[in-house]
């Protein structure tokens, strides 16, 4: 009978992990998906309200901004209040946003939804990954992490596909219908089947202050570095006023990290970065990795529409070979970073897209379309080996009571990343095109600032891949269910 309620036991931890699994994969699906599909809409939404580029890409900014600046805030209450109900709480945000956007009636209200979803979206990203390093035990969380990864590559990969589609035929709105429809599906698995909750910092005090400083550095460094790359064309300034609000965002960080240190309860604990080599090295790699990686689809996707001459549903098609790539083979980089050291894995990983970087350096205007689909391939390779044992060697770094406050950080090194990546690639593109008066950028002048962009790319990968060796192994400091 004792060896029954055993076996009954260890099955409903099990089953409890997949439906985990399932659940948080499922919500990491709608913010990629979103993202990638309303890329393909914005053209139909300028045209019925009246937009211009600039409004439309504060359509997509607003989303990440709001994202960032809550991520780590909302990391520390999930610790605190506990991650299931503030990942529920978030799919719900989530859900009204994009019930709402559809019946927005201006530009305008269309920002104010994608500010909310951007919130929903942090909760769901700042939750998710601990949540799922809760329940998983050793020498399974990197398996978990790969799938959900997988999940993430699929929604960006099938974002254009399914979002021209739904465009096309329905109309943009159904785009977040569909996605509403997710959401309430996650929402009632969610309520139905995810037992428990995981709060080890139940009782500490949160840290209002320090969250109010955090937000307001990373929205003044992502803002100011967003209008000196010119991705904010209409921003009120000029260059020393932007140059000053991104440096006035750095010293704010820096007097926030001093707030940190002197408190208590801190809603992020900075010894963690001084006391904690693993974590704090696998978190620069993080921020490098997608700093190198984030603009190469937007450098390919000009050149293979304004210098190729392809049309954008081809050029389209070939930037999927990447995701695809990542998608497929991140449950694998998962599994093997459970089994042999995540630092070699993920360190790989960097090295082969620097490799991918430097071959892509070479490309000039009559290069082979198939020389093109390689790199990607190598590209998504990769990112695959590591994205996921990265994040694995972040998450078994840290104590319970950090989860989420790690998962939230790795999503902030992801989106900070991100727009360090346009930044250069903004600075590249109209230090080279100054050259020509031709737009859009075709020729010799955009070809030859893509290919120094590739370079700075790939030497950001060969110091990522240092950053990465030089953690060294690290190990799980606390044991799921201890």
């Amino acid at each position: 009978m004792a060896e029954l309620d055993r076996s009954s036991g260890a099955s409903g931890k099990q089953r409890a992990r997949w439906v985990a699994l399932l659940v948080t994969s499922l919500a990491s699906f709608l913010a990629p998906f979103m993202l990638s599909a309303t890329n393909v809409a914005l053209p139909s939404m300028g045209t019925e309200f009246g937009l211009d580029p600039i409004a439309l890409g504060w359509i997509q900014t607003s989303y990440l901004l709001s994202s960032a600046v809550v991520l780590v805030p909302i990391g520390r209450i999930a610790d605190i209040r506990g991650r299931k109900g503030v990942f529920l709480l978030g799919t719900a945000v989530y859900v009204i946003g994009c019930i709402a956007m559809p019946f927005s009636t201006s530009g305008f209200a269309l920002i104010v939804m994608r500010v909310v979803q951007g919130v929903g979206g942090a909760m769901i990203f700042g939750t998710s990954v601990a949540i799922l390093t809760s329940v998983f035990p050793p020498g399974e969380t990197g398996k978990a992490l790969g799938i959900n990864v997988a999940t993430v590559y699929s929604a960006i990969a099938l974002g254009p596909f399914l979002g021209g589609i739904l465009t096309s035929s329905l109309g943009w709105r159904c785009i977040f219908f569909f996605s509403a429809a997710i959401g309430v599906a996650v929402l009632l698995l969610s309520l139905a089947a995810l037992k428990g909750e995981w709060a080890e910092a139940r009782g500490r005090k949160f840290d209002m202050v320090g969250s109010v400083l955090y937000a307001i550095a990373l929205a003044s460094i992502m803002i100011g570095a967003l209008a000196l790359s010119g991705n904010i064309a209409a921003f009120p300034f000029g260059t020393p006023i932007q140059a000053g609000i991104f440096l006035g965002g750095g010293a704010l960080l820096f007097v926030f990290a001093l707030w940190e240190l002197r408190n208590p309860s801190p809603v992020l604990d900075m010894r963690l970065f001084k006391n904690n080599r693993v974590f704090t090295l696998s978190n620069l790699a993080a921020l490098i990795s997608y700093a190198a990686t984030y603009a190469v689809s937007f450098f390919l996707s000009l050149y293979l529409q304004t210098v190729k001459g392809f049309p954008p549903e081809v050029a389209g098609t070939v930037l999927l070979a990447q995701p695809i790539v990542q998608a497929v083979l991140s449950p694998a980089a998962g599994w093997l970073s459970d089994r042999a050291s995540p630092r070699i894995v993920a360190s790989l990983g960097i090295g082969i897209d620097a490799a991918g970087l430097f071959l892509l350096s070479t490309t000039e205007t009559g290069t082979d379309l198939w020389f093109i689909i390689m790199n990607l391939v190598i590209l998504g390779a990769g990112f695959a080996l590591f994205s996921s044992p990265n994040m694995n060697a972040i998450m078994t770094s840290v104590e319970r009571q950090h989860y989420g406050t790690s998962s939230a950080l790795v999503s902030t090194m992801r989106q900070l990343g991100q727009v360090l990546s346009m930044t250069i690639a903004m600075i590249i593109i109209s230090t080279f095109l100054a050259k020509t008066s031709q737009l859009p950028p075709t020729g010799d002048s955009f070809v030859q600032g893509m290919q120094v962009a590739f370079i700075i790319f790939g030497v950001l990968c060969v110091v990522g891949m240092l950053a990465s060796m030089a953690r060294g192994k690290g190990n799980r400091t606390m044991q799921p269910g201890k």
